[in-house]
């Protein structure tokens, strides 16, 4: 519908429509959106003037002809599937994603919904749907004309919304050129006037951006009477540096604002000031919870903050700078663990420099940096065959617990409800000393949630949930889970939360599974995986392939195909898939190998279904302090899915893994498992 009337193939093809009248029928039928069109009523709008005698006929010939062209496979006396007689009319069954019109709104909400970065992509992809006016070949069609006047409107709008993110994104000078294209076209359009002065402004051209507000009131001369219409008042008040107006123009007043405050600090601020430290860490704070390019920029500048704050010589400030970054923290795994390493070095130093009796608010905001930052393993374990019972824990984890429970204990003590956000994230990062803990994490969760609530602190608030919907996930309470989704993608919304949304969708795609199957779930977790690879969160994303890969696997209870593995990323989880898919080739010897050096998963979300993983490759090869291992590790978690408390994916039931384990270790098991596991060990 976006210019001339086409239809094409599923490989792109361009389907012979024929002769106008049956394009115009399709457009016609397209512009009904899937209602029904009467015979009448269309004949109507074919002929105008006056219908021939023969026009219902004609109708039906149409009909025919567009058939054919638009199912050429169909066998012949087999009803249409897409273009449908109903009733007394017809209608086009065609899919959302089959019709470009649809597609742009579809497409032009998404973007609506986006940060600014995100946005401007998705306003491209709608904009690139366009080839000319709407059902380009009836220009003068009456039947086409307030659809065609809707679309284009829609069209306009997208132009500026774009324009608009650009400018959000401080992309001014690439804003400039579309602009004025858009406003030489549509010269009565106001709000595109207001986005080219404060694009121009934005460039450093202050003196073109008040000449084109000049054209713009010239433009508009007559439409408004002989003042100046409001938003073109208020863009030229705010580039000449007078009142803001309403925040709902397009270009946002708090855009000036934003660049007066700071061209003010530059000014005001002196190089090297010690409160340029404290702002920065406000700002980087803020940035970490924009979306991907926020979180990697946050993720290097501080960095470089933390630093300059070591370099000045004072402890207190090094630890209020190092304590201040409380960005909500969900995944259990460090997007970068030589730089979290570094913090937590950092976070030590200064809290050993401010000493026990230290400021009780920075010594808990220090050790909540150690707890926060200390996810997962920072070693692996000894090979797990090595060790007759689970191994102490590691000095370090230890250390970060402590720290945990301290940063806890006096953030309560002190009763400051942002500190005891910030403690309790380090206590749900600390929460994974055993298998089986979804129940303690969903307690965390529900009370960082009520804290986030009672004292308005919403990024927590957000966090608390998250915590909760994994929790709850892993212990099949999807009713409730299915609510804190719903209600975490209303706070992301609303606060600007765009990551949220990455782990709502993972796991309504876990969701499906459980309830639909992995047919189902399929193409779900595929979409997730190209549209979270650059969501700036490696930790997350890196390997998660090949977890999806082994969900179908891991839940029917047999052995991979190696060939399904070939050219994904393990990543991480490199150290415990080698040893299965040695087994499942048939290479016991090298399998059982590969598990007489393999270390314990990491304390994180996903330690049950790695233990899975590790008990599934043990029984298949015999190798049974392994399997009895795992076996105990797992049984703290019976009742719990495996790899479900991720919120990402799940592996079934954990009781399906001990039974599968108990069954090997049984006298019953298989004779070839019994010759296996009397093997000499490698």
């Amino acid at each position: 519908m976006l210019g001339p009337v086409t239809a094409r193939d599923s490989d792109g093809a361009c389907l012979p429509l024929g002769a106008p009248r049956h394009r115009e029928v399709l457009g016609r039928l397209l512009i009904a959106r899937g209602r029904v069109v009467p015979a009448g009523r269309l004949v109507a709008d074919l002929w105008e003037d006056e219908p021939p005698a023969g026009a219902i006929g004609a109708l039906r010939t149409f009909v025919a002809a567009l058939r054919r062209a638009l199912e050429p496979g169909r066998p012949p006396r087999q009803p249409s599937r897409l273009l449908v007689t109903d009733g007394p009319g017809y209608l086009l069954r065609a899919g959302r994603e089959a019709v470009d019109a649809w597609r742009f709104e579809d497409s032009a909400a998404r973007a609506a919904e986006a940060p600014p970065h995100a946005a401007v992509a998705l306003w491209d992809e709608a904009l690139a749907l366009w080839r000319g006016p709407v059902l380009a070949d009836f220009p003068d069609a009456r039947w086409a004309a307030a659809e065609q006047a809707r679309l284009e409107e829609l069209r306009l709008g997208a132009v500026e919304r774009r324009a608009d993110a650009l400018l959000a994104t401080g992309a001014a000078r690439d804003a400039v050129v579309d602009l004025r294209a858009h406003v030489a076209a549509h010269p009565g359009r106001q709000d595109g006037w207001a986005l080219l002065a404060t694009a121009l402004d934005r460039s450093g051209r202050r003196g073109e951006a008040l000449e084109s507000l000049r054209h713009a009131r010239r433009a508009l001369a007559g439409a408004y009477g002989t003042g100046t219409p409001a938003v073109l008042a208020r863009t030229e008040a705010r580039i000449r540096g007078g009142t803001t107006g309403s925040a709902t123009e397009p270009a946002g007043a708090a855009d000036g604002v934003w660049d007066r405050t700071a061209a003010a600090w530059d000014r005001s601020v002196p190089a090297r000031s010690r409160a340029r430290l404290h702002a920065t860490a406000g700002r980087l704070r803020d940035l970490a919870v924009t979306g991907a390019d926020g979180l990697e920029e946050a993720r290097a500048h501080r960095r470089e903050l933390v630093a300059a704050a070591e370099t000045t010589g004072d402890t207190e400030l090094a630890a209020r700078i190092i304590g201040s970054y409380d960005v909500p923290a969900v995944w259990t795994r460090a997007d970068d663990p030589d730089d979290a390493g570094n913090l937590v070095r950092a976070a030590a130093r200064a809290a050993a420099r401010l000493g026990p009796d230290g400021p009780p608010a920075l010594r808990a905001r220090l050790l909540s940096v150690v707890a926060v930052e200390s996810r997962g393993d920072a070693a692996a374990d000894a090979p797990l065959p090595r060790a007759a019972a689970a191994p102490a824990a590691e000095p370090w984890r230890l250390r970060a617990e402590r720290a945990a429970q301290e940063a806890v204990r006096l953030a309560r003590r002190l009763g400051d409800p942002s500190a005891l956000a910030f403690a309790l994230n380090g206590a749900f990062m600390q929460s994974c000393g055993t298998c089986g803990s979804a129940a303690h994490r969903n307690a965390l969760g529900a009370e960082l949630t009520r804290l986030a609530v009672d004292h308005h602190l919403p990024g927590h608030e957000v966090l608390g949930r998250l915590v909760r919907l994994q929790a709850l996930s892993g212990l099949g309470d999807f009713t409730a889970a299915d609510a804190e989704a719903e209600e975490i993608d209303r706070l992301a919304h609303r606060n600007e939360r765009p990551l949220a949304g990455v782990f709502t969708s993972w796991y309504r795609a876990l969701r499906t599974c459980e309830t639909d199957g992995w047919t189902a779930a399929r193409p779900h977790y595929a979409g997730l995986l190209a549209e979270t690879a650059n969501h700036g969160m490696p930790g997350l994303t890196r390997g998660a392939a090949v977890l999806v890969a082994l969900v179908p696997v891991m839940r029917d209870g047999t052995l991979p195909d190696p060939d399904d593995f070939a050219g994904l990323d393990a990543g991480p989880y490199r150290p415990w898939l080698d040893p299965l898919l040695l087994a499942a080739s048939g290479d016991t010897e090298r399998a059982r190998y590969a598990l007489a050096g393999v270390p314990r998963p990491p304390h994180d979300l996903l330690q049950e279904a790695l233990w899975c993983v590790l008990a599934r490759t043990a029984a298949a090869v015999g190798h049974e302090d392994v399997l009895r291992r795992a076996r105990d590790e797992l049984a703290a978690a019976d009742g719990e899915s495996a790899g479900g408390g991720s919120g990402l994916v799940s592996f079934g039931p954990v009781a399906h893994h001990l039974r599968a384990a108990d069954a090997a270790l049984s006298p019953a098991a298989p004779a070839a498992w019994r010759r296996a596991r009397a093997a000499p060990r490698p």
